[in-house]
């Protein structure tokens, strides 16, 4: 299991082990609080900070963060003891999916474009010639730029023959598609939940790790140490990041304790099968496109920010939402569990009462090791259900639009256009589609929030091609959704 080079998820990854294995042991609590001077000991190399007092205190809001706790809450002076006592007497998990852990913020300077040494003073004066807002002026031979005036729209930095004026980006904000995380008046990155549509950019894009997903894998595990009957619901992108076929992690995840496994490629199947009829009911009365609706990172889009393309969203319901009425049908009493990619869906089941918690891929991968189940080792168990070759495929960019397509009758016209991975530019041109009415490029639109698909969720953890090679072949294992 790799963590694609990312030593971020690899730091977080030694953290939950440690909780999981502390929950395990016999004095969960005092286990938890040691975990920052088992990680750095007394007299040990201090990798990343001034000083191992440093490292231990952002240790400890990693491990907060770990236990499902808002670093933000931290006084600094409760013990790790006490979070870890608070987080097993808990009923749910926090409302709020991301917290941001300030001690490893580094308070980078502010998004702007400047003017670097390399600056010449050239006659031609293309900088000031391309900006539009008289933000540029030469002093002492130099060009300055005026940052009440400049809107940093990158026109300078594009035509500066000696790329010379460069843009200094914050990494969060500059990946957060729709402006929900910036920094406070002491210059630690705070994010706005009302803007916030749980894409999980944020998460990835900050290169200290300063913004954590609120683990519940301590909230799930006492529930099976308790005995309840704690039902998998298993999102198809998870075949292409460990080391194993399907059917064996089926069997792995059942050695964890979980009662039964359950595809949500089966409701991607339900789901292809709502918008395929959707599709056609909204072509025949004369709709110009249809975009899909399976991505919850998508769907938080919509209702916060894009609600003017509402009507050409589908009606359809999510895999996820149409695997839980399954379960539930089959097992009314069970407490469900979905394995996701990302952190979009946590706000999905957050909305929906019959799904009561969510494991991220790198949560699972945390439990195997502190469990020592060696994937790859365990036995083949086959599913109940078997779900379709294009349900399997969900997961990849271009999977869901395929889906429908299979579906719709040949005489019916389907051009489909992919919106492979949310930003300021997709944003943009699907706010235009809705004002416009029509899209030049198709009258299926696919829309993933993540760029590839879930397979490139922001908690997965193998790189993008090898999980593309894998849930395909996974993928071809199964029937056609259209036999």
């Amino acid at each position: 299991m790799n963590s694609s080079g990312n030593e971020t998820k690899q730091l977080k990854r030694e953290i939950l082990v440690k909780i999981i294995r502390a929950f395990l042991s016999s004095d969960f609590e005092e286990g938890v609080r040691l975990i920052p001077y088992e990680m750095r000991p007394k007299g040990s190399e201090v990798p990343y900070r001034c000083c191992i007092y440093k490292e231990r205190a952002i240790l400890k809001h990693r491990t907060i963060a770990g236990l499902g706790i808002s670093i933000e809450d931290d006084d600094e002076q409760t013990l790790l003891s006490s979070y870890a006592k608070e987080a097993i007497k808990r009923d749910m998990p926090d409302e709020n999916t991301l917290t941001v852990l300030e001690a490893a913020c580094k308070g980078c300077v502010p998004n702007r474009v400047f003017v670097t040494n390399l600056c010449q003073g050239c006659v031609a004066r293309p900088c000031i010639n391309s900006c539009n807002f008289d933000a540029i002026s030469i002093i002492d031979g130099k060009s300055v730029i005026d940052g009440a005036k400049c809107k940093a729209c990158m026109k300078c930095v594009n035509v500066c023959p000696y790329n010379a004026i460069v843009k200094v980006r914050v990494p969060c904000e500059d990946s957060c598609p729709v402006l929900a995380i910036a920094k406070d008046e002491n210059g630690n990155a705070k994010i706005d939940f009302k803007k916030c549509i749980s894409c999980g950019k944020c998460v990835n894009g900050c290169p200290f790790g300063a913004v954590h997903e609120k683990s519940q894998v301590i909230d799930i595990l006492k529930r099976i140490k308790s005995g309840k009957k704690v039902i998998v619901m298993m999102a198809p992108a998870i075949v292409g990041q460990l080391p194993c076929t399907a059917t064996q992690l089926h069997t792995a995840v059942k050695k964890i304790g979980f009662s039964e496994v359950y595809e949500v490629a089966q409701g991607a199947d339900v789901t292809s099968r709502h918008e395929a009829e959707d599709f056609k009911t909204r072509m025949e009365r004369g709709d110009e496109f249809m975009t899909t609706s399976c991505c919850a990172g998508y769907n938080e889009l919509v209702k916060k920010h894009l609600t003017e393309i509402l009507p050409f969203v589908s009606d359809s319901k999510t895999p996820l939402f149409y695997t839980t009425e399954i379960v539930k049908k089959e097992h009314p009493d069970s407490i469900t569990v979905f394995f996701s990619p990302c952190v979009a869906k946590r706000k999905e089941v957050q909305q929906n009462p019959d799904i009561d918690f969510v494991i991220s891929f790198e949560e699972l991968a945390a439990i195997f090791i502190a469990m020592d189940i060696k994937v790859e080792t365990c036995a083949e168990t086959e599913f109940t259900n078997e779900a379709s070759r294009e349900g399997r495929n969900f997961a990849l960019s271009g999977g869901v639009a395929k889906a429908v397509e299979a579906l719709v009758e040949d005489d019916l016209i389907i051009k489909t256009h992919h919106v492979n991975g949310l930003n300021k530019d997709s944003i943009r041109n699907l706010k235009k589609f809705a004002n416009e009415g029509e899209c030049q490029f198709g009258n299926l639109i696919e829309v993933m929030s993540c760029e590839g698909g879930c397979i490139a969720g922001n908690a997965t953890i193998n790189s993008l091609k090898p999980a593309f090679k894998k849930v395909s072949a996974y993928g071809e294992s199964g029937k056609p959704l259209n036999s």
